[in-house]
C-alpha cells in the first residue's frame, strides 16, 4: 500500500532503464501504496470544485489546546497514546500504548524559503542535485548518469490503468528542490509551499544546520513522536481531525480528489502542493499533518516493529527490512501527500506508515523537525 521509494537499488534500475526506454521511470517499489484498495473507505461525496480556496479552510474540528510557540515551533506536552490502527495495514498493528516525553515541533512543514536560507548559508547540495556515482551504476553509460529526481508525470487521457505505477512516475534530469517539476520550472510563487525532492539525508543536514544556528539540538521526529503529535489529542481516530472524512462537507487536507492519476477535481483547492497552513491545524496547533507532502521520520523501518517496540520513547529498530525490497534499507515517512486518494491510498491517516530509501526524494517528499525540551518557561 505504501511503497513510494526509488531506493539505492531502485535508483540504479531507474537509471539503467533510461538506456532502454530513454524516459526514466520509477523502479519496482514506488507507488504501490497508491494503487491498492483501502480496507475501509470513508464517504466520498464530491463537491463543486469551482469554489474558492478560502472555503476549504475549515475551523479546527478538535478543541485546540493552548498553542505555545518558540521559533515557529509548537510545544507538544508528553503523554501516552494508543499507537497504530486495527483498521489499517499489517504494519500498523498491533495497537500498543506508547509514552513520549515532551518536545517542540515545527508548526509547518519546512518551506522552500526556509530551505533556501539553509542552502545559501551552508552551501549544502541535495541528493537530487548530485550526479550519480558511476561506481554505484556499473555498465550504465556515463551520459545517462545525470543529476535529477522523480516527478509525478501521469499520461494524458482517461482510463489510465492502475496496475502499473511506472506509468505515472518519471526520473527527470534537472528536477530537484529548486526545480520541482523539472529544469524549466522554478520556485516563483512557491516560497510558502513545502520543499520537495528531499532525501532523508537532506532533512538530517537541515536539522544539523538548524541546531548550529540556534544552539538548540534539532532532529527529525521519531515515528512515535510524529504520530502522537499528528493525532492532536484525539485517541484512536481515523483522521487527524476525527472519524468523519469530510466534516461539514469540507476537505480538511490537501489530497487527491477524482480519478487517479490524471483527473484531479481539486475539490480541496489545490492540484499539487499547497502553501503551508492552508488548512486548519489539529488540536495541538500543527498544520498539514495529513496530506500535502510526506514527512521523514528518524526511524528505520521494520514491518513487525510494533510487536517489540519499547513502551517509552521508542527510537525505532536498529535494522531495516522491507519484504518488497529485501536488500534495500528504508526509513519511515508519515502523513501522506497531495497524491493520496481516498479511493486507493488513504495514507493521510495518522497511523499509516511509509517506508522509503533514505537517498530518495520525490516531488511529494518533504519534512519538519523537532527538538527536545525543556518546555515553555523552563
Amino acid at each position: 500500500m505504501k511503497d513510494n521509494d526509488p531506493s539505492a537499488a531502485t535508483r540504479k534500475s531507474v537509471i539503467q532503464f533510461i538506456v532502454a526506454l530513454t524516459i526514466v521511470l520509477v523502479g519496482v517499489s514506488i507507488g504501490t501504496w497508491i494503487i491498492l484498495p483501502k480496507t475501509e473507505g470513508p464517504g466520498r461525496t464530491r463537491g463543486d470544485s469551482s469554489r474558492s480556496r478560502a472555503e476549504f479552510v475549515a475551523p479546527a474540528v478538535a478543541k485546540a489546546a493552548p498553542v505555545v510557540l518558540d521559533d515557529d515551533m509548537v510545544w507538544i506536552a508528553g503523554g501516552t497514546f494508543a499507537m497504530g490502527s486495527e483498521k489499517g495495514q499489517t504494519d500498523e498493528k498491533p495497537v500498543h500504548d506508547v509514552s513520549v516525553d515532551g518536545f517542540w515541533m515545527d508548526r509547518f512543514e519546512v518551506t522552500n524559503e526556509k530551505f533556501e536560507q539553509f542552502a545559501k548559508d551552508s552551501g549544502y547540495i541535495t541528493t537530487a542535485e548530485r550526479k550519480p556515482d558511476p561506481k554505484d551504476f556499473p555498465g550504465v553509460p556515463l551520459e545517462n548518469l545525470v543529476a535529477g529526481s522523480i516527478v509525478f508525470s501521469p499520461p494524458p487521457g482517461d482510463g489510465v490503468p492502475l496496475d502499473n505505477h511506472m506509468i505515472w512516475w518519471s526520473y527527470v534530469p534537472g528536477a530537484n528542490w529548486r526545480h520541482p517539476q523539472g529544469p524549466d520550472a522554478d520556485l516563483k510563487g512557491l516560497e510558502k509551499h513545502p520543499v520537495v525532492h528531499i532525501s532523508w539525508f537532506d532533512a538530517v543536514a537541515y536539522a544539523k544546520w538548524k541546531s548550529e544556528k540556534t544552539g538548540k539540538p534539532h532532529r527529525l521526529p521519531t515515528e512515535a513522536e510524529w504520530e502522537y503529535a499528528a493525532r492532536g489529542g484525539l485517541a484512536k481516530k481515523e483522521f487527524v481531525w476525527g472519524d468523519e472524512f469530510k466534516p461539514g462537507g469540507k476537505m480538511l487536507a490537501n489530497i487527491w480528489q477524482g480519478r487517479f492519476p490524471n483527473q484531479n477535481t481539486m475539490e480541496d483547492g489545490f492540484r499539487f502542493t499547497a502553501p503551508v497552513g492552508s488548512f486548519a491545524p489539529n488540536g495541538l496547533g500543527l498544520h498539514d499533518m495529513a496530506g500535502n507532502v510526506w514527512e521523514w521520520c528518524a526511524d528505520w523501518y521494520l514491518p513487525d516493529y510494533y510487536a517489540k517496540a519499547a513502551a517509552k520513547n521508542p527510537q525505532g529498530p536498529d535494522t531495516s527490512y522491507d519484504p518488497n525490497e529485501p536488500g534495500t534499507p528504508k526509513r519511515v515517512q508519515r502523513g501522506g501527500s497531495y497524491l493520496c486518494t481516498d479511493l486507493y491510498c488513504g495514507a493521510y491517516r495518522p497511523s499509516t506508515r511509509m517506508k522509503t530509501s533514505p537517498d530518495t526524494g520525490l516531488s511529494h517528499s518533504g519534512f519538519r523537525v523537532v527538538r527536545a525540551g525543556p518546555g515553555p518557561g523552563k
